[in-house]
């Protein structure tokens, strides 16, 4: 059974970085046509895809994060990255990762995912 797990959330200033880091168990990050994401979900609103990566290593972003936030992922250990840099109030949220398989590109559509974790807070402060 896969299992995600992330940390790395926390209460920051604008303008300052986090990292979210996702723990995979229970799936091979070598196996071919996986795609992995991280979505956010924030006060009131629904749950949106901001960052996802494919099995090649491809990428695709939120316009609204795009040029700040990086997606990585390290197959040897089977985590996933999101560095965050400067941050903005409306960056605060839930954040989850997710993972599914299947599919050639980088996903950012929710329902594309069956597989996610409990997610981590993120507040950042003016």
């Amino acid at each position: 059974e896969m299992q995600l797990v992330e940390s790395g959330g926390g209460s920051v200033q604008a303008g300052e970085s986090l990292r979210l880091a996702c723990v995979a168990s229970g799936i091979t990050l070598t196996y071919k046509n996986y795609y992995l994401g991280w979505f956010r979900q924030g006060p009131g609103k629904e749950r949106e895809g901001i960052a996802g990566i494919d099995s090649k290593g491809r990428t695709k972003y939120a316009d609204s994060v795009k040029g700040r936030f990086t997606i990585y992922r390290d197959s040897a250990n089977g985590t996933l990255y999101l560095q965050m840099n400067d941050l903005k109030p409306e960056d605060t949220g839930m954040y989850y990762c997710a993972a599914d398989f299947g599919r050639d590109d980088p996903q950012l559509w929710v329902g594309y995912y069956n597989h996610w974790g409990q997610g981590t807070q993120v507040t950042v402060s003016s």
